[in-house]
C-alpha cells in the first residue's frame, strides 16, 4: 500500500463555493536541472491513490476485528429500527481514531471527494458562493462565466430548495455537497428573489469550477502590495507567483501576505511558498516521527526570487498547519515580521492511507518543527481547552531562538511580533449572523432604501463623489460612511425587526462602519473593490504600515547574512 503524506487543514470558513498536506518528501530533496513544481513530482503518487484499488490481505483481520463485525451484526439484527451497516462501520473507525489525537481522521467517500477537490483546486458544480444566514441559504455571489452566472442567479437570491428538499435545516457545508456532483450531471434548485411573487425553478448542469486559493491581490498604496491566500492547494504557488509578478509590475516594493483564517492544506505548497522568500539552503521545516522514514529536514531550494522583498505576514487564531509552517519559517529565519493574533497551534503531519477506492484514513505519523527547533503543537490532552483555543501560559511553553537571537515560544502556535486582537461586538456579530449588512447593501444598490434614491450609481468606470444633479451624489468606490447612511441603515434594521440599543450601536460604530463600507462597495462595484476598502481600514494592516521600516531593516540584515 502506498501512503500519501498530507498535512491536514483546519478550515473554519462559512462562505463556500457551491458553497468551496500531500507530499513526497524525498522528491523535495532530489536534484533538479530546471525549476519545476515540486507537486508535479508527486503526481504519480496522487494518481495511484485516486485511480487504483489496493489488494488486501485478509490475514490482517484479527479476533478484535471479528468482535467488531459481530457487534455490527447484533445491532443490525436487533436494534429497534433499521440501521445502515456501512455508517456503523464508519462510526466505529471514527471512534477508534478519536482516541489518538484531534487530527487523525477517517475519510469516507464524501470527505475523500472533498479532499481531492480541495487538493486539485477545482470541482464540478454551479459556480456560486453561498452562506447560511439564520435559516436562509443566501447567494453571496455567482462566479463570472459559470452556469449560475449565465442563468442570471444574483447576489441576495435565497436557495430555498435543492432537489425539492428545503435548505432550512442544513448547513452551508451540506448545501455545498448537494450542489456539487459529477461533471455534466444536473441539479434542481428553487430560488426566492426579492420582488418576485413566485419562486424561480432552475435545472442547472454542473461544470468544472476553479477553486482559487489566492482570491485577492492588489496594491494598497503606491508601493505596498497585498495578497490573501485562502488555503493551500495544488495551484497555490502558481497563483501566488502570478499575483506577485502582477503587483511587481504595478510598482510593489513591499508585501503584506495575509494568512488569516487560512486553515492550511497541502504541505508541499507551504514549502514552495516559503521558498519564494527564503535563500537557498535556509531551513523551512523539519519533521520527525516514531518511524524514521518520515524524518526529514526541508530547506529552501532556489535563489533569486523574492528574498529581498520586505515582508509582513498576517495571522490569527484561524491560521493553522501549512500557514504556520510559512509563518514559522519566515519568523525563525528573521526574514519578516508577523502581525495579528496567536495562530492555532497545529504541529502534526498526517499521512493518508487508502483503505479502498473511495475511503481512506488520515493518520498522524509525525510532528513538524520550525527552523528554531520548536514544536508549535498545542496540548490536546484537555480537549475542552484545545477546542476553545485557550491560550497556553508562557511558562508552559518551550523557549527557542531565531537565527538572529530573538526569543520564540513553542507549544501554542506562532506568536506574532505585534499582537493585534480583534473580536466583534455582540451587536455587530448578531447583524453579521443575520446577514443584515449584506441585505442592506443589496437593497441600497437596488435603490430600495430612502437614502439610496438620492444617489446616482456609476456605470463602468469609477466616478468621483460630488454633487452632480439636483443635489444627488454619485456613489464612489471610496465611499465614506456618514450619518445619513447610518440613519438609513437603522431604518432598515427596524424594518427587519432587529432590536438594538443605541448605546450598543455607538460602541460598535467603527465595526459597523467597516462592514457597511465593504458590503456597499461590493454591491455597487465588485467584491474585489469592497475587499480592498475593507482592508485599507483594517487595524492589523494599519499596524503593518506603521512597522514596515522594521521589516525593511530585517530583510537588509537577512540578505547580508545570506
Amino acid at each position: 500500500m502506498l501512503p500519501i503524506f498530507y498535512a491536514l487543514s483546519m478550515n473554519n470558513s462559512d462562505i463556500r463555493q457551491d458553497g468551496q498536506e500531500c507530499v513526497n518528501l524525498l522528491s523535495y530533496q532530489g536534484k533538479k536541472k530546471m525549476k519545476i513544481r515540486i507537486s508535479t513530482l508527486i503526481l504519480i503518487i496522487i494518481l495511484a491513490f485516486l485511480c487504483f484499488r489496493p489488494v488486501w490481505n485478509e490475514d490482517v483481520w484479527t479476533e478484535s476485528y471479528r468482535r467488531l463485525a459481530r457487534m455490527i451484526d447484533v445491532i443490525d439484527q436487533n436494534y429497534y429500527k433499521q440501521v445502515d451497516r456501512e455508517e456503523l462501520t464508519y462510526a466505529s473507525i471514527r471512534g477508534m481514531l478519536r482516541t489518538l489525537d484531534p487530527y487523525s481522521n477517517f475519510l469516507d467517500p464524501q470527505n475523500l471527494s472533498t479532499l481531492r477537490e480541495d487538493y486539485k483546486g477545482k470541482y464540478y458544480g454551479l459556480g456560486i458562493m453561498i452562506q447560511k444566514q439564520a435559516d436562509r441559504l443566501m447567494v453571496i455571489s455567482p462566479i463570472e462565466g459559470t452556469p449560475a452566472y449565465r442563468l442570471g442567479i444574483q447576489p441576495g437570491d435565497i436557495i430555498s430548495h435543492i432537489e425539492g428538499e428545503s435548505t432550512k435545516p442544513i448547513s452551508s457545508f451540506e448545501a455545498m455537497q448537494r450542489l456539487r456532483g459529477e461533471k455534466d450531471t444536473q441539479v434542481n434548485v428553487t430560488i426566492i428573489r426579492e420582488g418576485m411573487d413566485e419562486p424561480l425553478d432552475f435545472t442547472i448542469t454542473r461544470e468544472e469550477i476553479p477553486l482559487h486559493s489566492v482570491p485577492y491581490a492588489f496594491m494598497l498604496t503606491e508601493d505596498i502590495g497585498y495578497i490573501f491566500i485562502r488555503n493551500f492547494a495544488e495551484t497555490t504557488t502558481d497563483e501566488l507567483e502570478e499575483k506577485l509578478k502582477e503587483l511587481k509590475d504595478q510598482g510593489m516594493e513591499k508585501l503584506i501576505l495575509d494568512l488569516r483564517g487560512n486553515g492550511g492544506g497541502t504541505f508541499i505548497q507551504s514549502l514552495e511558498i516559503s521558498d519564494e522568500f527564503l535563500s537557498k539552503e535556509d531551513m523551512i521545516v523539519s519533521i520527525r516521527g516514531r518511524n524514521k522514514m518520515y524524518n526529514r529536514e526541508l530547506r529552501a531550494f532556489y535563489n533569486d526570487q523574492y528574498e529581498d522583498l520586505p515582508l509582513i505576514i498576517l495571522i490569527n487564531q484561524g491560521s493553522a498547519s501549512a500557514s504556520e509552517i510559512v509563518s514559522g519559517a519566515v519568523k525563525d529565519n528573521d526574514r519578516g515580521l508577523i502581525i495579528g493574533d496567536n495562530s492555532w497551534g497545529k504541529g502534526l503531519v498526517q499521512t493518508v492511507f487508502p483503505l479502498s477506492q473511495d475511503a481512506a484514513v488520515s493518520l498522524t505519523t509525525a510532528k513538524y518543527y520550525t527552523p528554531s527547533g520548536r514544536s508549535i503543537q498545542k496540548d490536546y490532552s484537555h480537549i475542552e481547552n484545545f477546542l476553545l483555543n485557550r491560550e497556553v501560559p508562557e511558562e508552559s511553553r518551550e523557549v527557542a531562538y531565531t537565527a538572529g537571537g530573538r526569543k520564540v515560544l513553542g507549544q501554542g502556535g506562532i506568536a506574532p511580533d505585534y499582537e493585534i486582537k480583534f473580536s466583534y461586538q455582540n451587536v455587530t456579530y448578531n447583524m453579521l449572523a443575520r446577514g443584515l449588512f449584506f441585505s442592506y447593501a443589496r437593497s441600497f444598490a437596488d435603490k430600495k432604501t430612502p437614502l439610496s434614491k438620492t444617489y446616482i450609481f456609476p456605470e463602468g468606470e469609477e466616478r468621483p463623489l460630488e454633487d452632480v444633479s439636483g443635489g444627488r451624489k454619485v456613489f464612489s468606490a471610496d465611499l465614506t460612511i456618514d450619518t445619513p447612511i447610518f440613519n438609513d441603515f437603522k431604518v432598515f434594521l427596524r424594518e427587519k425587526a432587529f432590536e438594538f440599543e443605541e448605546k450598543d450601536f455607538e460602541q460598535a460604530l467603527e465595526q459597523i462602519k467597516r462592514e457597511l463600507q465593504r458590503e456597499l462597495v461590493s454591491a455597487v462595484y465588485s467584491i474585489d473593490a469592497g475587499t480592498k476598502i475593507y482592508r485599507l481600514n483594517d487595524p492589523v494592516i494599519k499596524k503593518a504600515f506603521e512597522v514596515f521600516p522594521e521589516a525593511e531593516a530585517l530583510v537588509r540584515s537577512y540578505n547580508k547574512e545570506s
